[in-house]
């Protein structure tokens, strides 16, 4: 097949301007594997130090499958949507035992492990393998809704599936790998989401979107619905110079990581009424309330949280019991390094260790 002219001048371009970055160039397809997951919904910038890391910690794929969930977790804290690292522990295990070890190339075997859809599959199978894959992140459907002017939705059914067409039918045959990555680099410094510099792009010539003068308009984006915000209550129960945490449910949001015990607040509740209705529930005891710690908020994927900390004691010396979490555990503040977190949770275990008197 001959390539089009928006393939020739976007890979005589990428021949020139390729990112430098911790992962190209090398073909290893585990290394190659934890990048494409890494990169999933999150920037490069922010990925670079974590893939260095993660490369010396798990150099290699056995390395992975044998450490536990929660020295992957550790690894991974602070990288959010943390299903992605029990995912790929699951999926290196997974083909150490039932592969020999070795990653499939085929994007289809790819796909059928955890945590790897159609363009992690794609992604992999082009650049470790070689095989003529195309792949489609949120770079890639940019350039592509802008040079061809896509009318659909990027991420309707129609749109994907046009985009899929694209992104196929533009591949040069052995040549896979830098394209792929050719349309990752052109959508993230040239063809970005706002304030694309047109000018400076090599495939202005025949991009669609451009001539028309709709390139802010192309993708043509859904509208998102409102974003929920959640007031939730946490409990940092001291006893005996100890505190309480608790390990959420393995599965679901956040899943495997330890906690200040916490809740959302209901209707009708006020905060020490959230916090003693949640701590029951939970754990099977009741608290004192005490003094406020902090107001954390952070915002995850669909959902905002505003998160008022108390520190607490236990009413009496019934021992909690994990009723709806996984674990949990008496530690010393100083032992709160060691126990994987979500980001607010960091943040109060960071301040305890900063008190002269955490408890």
């Amino acid at each position: 097949m001959k390539s089009s002219q928006f393939t020739v001048n976007l890979l005589a371009w990428y021949a020139q301007h390729a990112r430098v970055l911790p992962w190209r160039g090398d073909t290893n397809p585990y290394a190659v594997w934890v990048s494409e997951v890494m990169l999933q919904q999150t920037r490069v910038e922010t990925v670079v130090p974590y893939y260095e890391r993660w490369m010396k910690r798990f150099p290699d794929l056995a390395a992975l499958a044998r450490a536990s969930q929660q020295e992957v977790l550790s690894a991974w804290e602070g990288l959010g949507y943390y299903s992605r690292a029990r995912n790929l522990h699951r999926a290196a295990q997974i083909v150490l035992q039932e592969m020999d070890g070795e990653l499939p190339g085929d994007p289809r075997a790819l796909a059928r492990l955890p945590g790897i859809g159609r363009y992690t599959a794609g992604a992999i199978a082009s650049l470790a393998f070689g095989e003529d894959a195309p792949a489609l992140d949120g770079n890639i459907r940019r350039v592509l809704a802008r040079v061809f002017n896509l009318v659909e939705p990027a991420r309707s059914p129609a749109g994907e599936r046009r985009l899929w067409e694209l992104a196929a039918g533009h591949l040069p045959p052995g040549q896979a790998g830098d394209y792929n990555q050719a349309l990752m680099d052109l959508g993230a410094t040239i063809c970005t989401p706002s304030a694309p510099t047109c000018p400076e792009c090599p495939v202005s010539r025949v991009c669609q979107a451009q001539a028309l003068g709709i390139q802010d308009q192309r993708p043509v984006l859904q509208k998102k619905p409102a974003t929920p915000h959640y007031v939730v209550t946490a409990a940092v129960i001291c006893r005996d110079r100890q505190v309480l945490i608790t390990q959420r449910p393995l599965n679901g949001l956040l899943g495997g990581l330890w906690e200040f015990p916490d809740g959302k607040l209901q209707p009708g509740e006020n905060l020490a009424d959230c916090l003693q209705r949640e701590i029951c529930e939970e754990l099977g005891v009741r608290v004192n309330v005490q003094d406020c710690m902090g107001v954390y908020r952070h915002a995850y994927t669909h959902f905002r949280v505003t998160l008022h900390a108390f520190r607490c004691t236990l009413h009496n010396r019934i021992a909690p019991l994990p009723r709806q979490v996984n674990d949990l555990r008496w530690v010393a503040p100083a032992e709160l390094p060691g126990f994987p977190m979500g980001k607010i949770d960091r943040q109060i275990a960071r301040q305890l260790l900063a008190q002269e008197q955490p408890c």
